[in-house]
């Protein structure tokens, strides 16, 4: 992983190059107030004051050499808008004209990730450090950064070398560095236990064999919170088989996993005064003679039956045996995150999460720190007038409907049945993924609501000075 912590230093007043801020409403006027050679100097390269737009003056009049960047808001700086200036800055040190850059520090930093395991070394540019005139909030950027990267290199690593063991490797690394206690169940205790996970995970090879991965982390008088993520590391689809291209990014299936794991690391690493529960049901969902058929009825966790309509719904059926045993330890707050229907991305896109509450309040706070901290998500409604279309007629519920409308609502209603009543919780139907880049934001696995949920968590569980 990138050296976060040394591309954003405390600023100690040794020498660096100095970055003005300019937004287009601001820019006649600035431009009015330079001197000569500087009005040249950025009309020559083309420079407005746009965002992402750089310009190269040369030095001030103390000497101290100068980058011109445009922003949208010099005012208000957003999480990107430094990030176009460090992924095409040379290597070196800079600092900002004034002030600090606050949440724009994110950006600066992740515009420095790469995913380069199977790559070729190549000749890398130099680390581009950002001075801060705040050290105090230099920690929470980096650890912020950190969960944001490790979010993305586990979305990113193709399915043949991050399996359901593999992701278990990722959760011990993480309870290590934590101090955090892991427990896995897999095998004879698995299909007596959590028979939707088993069921699901039963096609796949024994090296790639079904389990749940429990990591438990704070002092158990805290308030307890859980948190859910899907990990299926492979989607075919099952028997219902995926065409090729629907099957070509199915390696992200387990951005649900990733990022309550990016999401407990943030949790852990600020020691958020909580007990935590992270619970990862990780599976391949793979096609033998040994896989669940469509028609077949599975138990589950809760005692419910469910008749399997089709195979390649298979996120809702792990979800469900976690949800019923993240219920058991009686926490005040559920989240989960699963990369969970295409219905969702036919709604929203890419970029917005659907988001679903049992609670108006924690809806509506989820919400508001989206907005806050430029991660936005899109409520939608846990709908009861669509729960009859998980009607079974010989099971106690279907896990599809056969209406081909509604499809992440009647999702999310299939794992409500599973989440205790009077518990608040909220589901996550995140993509993980960027198919373009954009400024600090490159093509592939990304955490998307993660930094919306921590802002939430942090605010409602703050940690004591």
């Amino acid at each position: 992983m990138t050296d976060y912590q040394a591309l954003l230093l405390a600023d100690k007043g040794e020498p660096a190059t100095r970055l003005h801020l300019i937004d287009p409403a601001g820019f006649d006027d600035w431009l009015r107030s330079q001197p000569e050679r500087v009005r040249q100097a950025v009309q020559v390269q083309g420079f407005r004051g746009e965002p992402n737009q750089i310009a190269f003056p040369g030095t001030d009049s103390g000497g101290e050499a100068t980058v011109i960047l445009g922003v949208g808001n010099s005012a208000e700086l957003g999480p990107w808008c430094l990030a176009k200036a460090a992924e095409m800055l040379p290597e070196g040190r800079y600092r900002l004209d004034r002030g600090d850059a606050g949440v724009a520090t994110l950006g600066w930093l992740l515009a420095q990730y790469s995913f380069e395991r199977y790559k070729a070394p190549k000749n890398a540019k130099g680390p581009r450090i950002l001075l801060s005139s705040e050290p105090a909030r230099i920690e929470a950027s980096v650890q912020l950064a950190e969960a944001t990267a490790l979010v993305r290199d586990l979305v990113n690593t193709p399915a043949g070398d991050l399996g359901p063991a593999e992701l278990e490797s990722a959760a011990r690394d993480l309870a290590a560095d934590c101090g955090a206690e892991l427990n896995v169940t897999a095998g004879r205790a698995l299909a007596d236990g959590y028979p939707m996970i088993a069921g699901v995970g039963q096609g796949a090879t024994p090296d790639r064999s079904p389990r749940l991965i429990e990591v438990l982390w704070g002092n158990p008088a805290h308030p307890r919170i859980a948190l859910v993520g899907k990990g299926v590391c492979f989607d075919t689809g099952g028997l219902d088989i995926k065409p090729s291209s629907g099957m070509r990014l199915m390696k992200k299936d387990m951005g649900g996993a990733a990022h309550v794991l990016g999401l407990g690391r943030l949790i852990m690493k600020r020691r958020l005064p909580v007990r935590l529960h992270i619970l990862i049901p990780a599976v391949e969902n793979s096609v033998s003679g040994a896989a669940f058929r469509p028609g077949d009825i599975l138990g589950s966790r809760k005692g419910l039956t469910v008749e399997i309509g089709n195979t390649d719904a298979e996120g809702r059926l792990i979800l469900g045996d976690a949800l019923t045993k993240a219920g058991e330890g009686d926490p005040e707050l559920i989240l989960d995150f699963a990369t969970l229907t295409g219905a969702a991305r036919v709604a929203l896109g890419p970029d917005l999460p659907a988001l679903f509450a049992s609670d108006d309040a924690l809806a509506e706070g989820l919400l508001a720190c989206g907005h806050d901290v430029r991660d936005p998500l899109w409520r939608m409604p846990l709908w009861d007038g669509y729960d009859e279309m998980l009607s079974s007629d010989i099971a106690d519920l279907g896990n599809v409907s056969d209406a081909p409308m509604a499809g992440a609502v009647t999702a999310a209603l299939f794992l409500r049945r599973f989440v205790p009543a009077g518990v608040p919780w909220a589901h996550f139907d995140t993509f993980a993924w960027r198919s373009s880049s954009r400024p600090g934001r490159p093509k592939g696995g990304d955490a998307l609501g993660m930094r919306a949920a921590w802002a939430l968590l942090s605010r409602r569980y703050p940690v004591q000075d």
